[in-house]
């Protein structure tokens, strides 16, 4: 990846205003040290499971929604990570704090609840992003 080539960051969730505030909370770009974000969103599992088997174009960091519905994300976030060979980060949507340990359940980097607090998702996104970016 050069410094010019945005993220991809991948949203799941069945809700559109769910997706909405996670690209609001975000914005372009989160973090003058990163590169610019493109979001890719999606409100079903299929969809999902297209843009992961992409060898080109694959999505850089995941955001799934663990209350989307029929198919939540943590349950999709345990699949990725035993499906994918160097899957990317996720991030899980959970929906309450004392959810956090469904997050570790399904091997996500990191977790937010919902309602979402735009500050608390940049600051966990930015550090996953670093991440991807980091060599090595």
């Amino acid at each position: 990846m050069t410094e010019h080539e945005a993220l991809r960051v991948l949203i799941y969730s069945d809700d559109r205003d769910v997706r909405e505030a996670v690209i609001a909370a975000l914005g372009a770009r989160p973090h003058p040290d990163l590169p610019a974000f493109e979001y890719v969103e999606c409100a079903t599992e299929p969809v999902v499971w297209q843009h992961l088997d992409e060898r080109r174009g694959r999505p850089d960091l995941v955001i799934l929604d663990g209350e989307a519905v029929p198919v939540g994300g943590l349950g999709m976030a345990r699949q990725m990570k035993d499906e994918i060979f160097q899957a990317p980060p996720v991030l899980v949507l959970t929906g309450r704090p004392q959810d956090a340990w469904l997050a570790t359940w399904s091997r996500a980097e990191a977790a937010v609840p919902h309602p979402i607090e735009p500050l608390r998702l940049a600051e966990a996104v930015i550090a996953l992003a670093r991440g991807v970016l980091a060599p090595g």
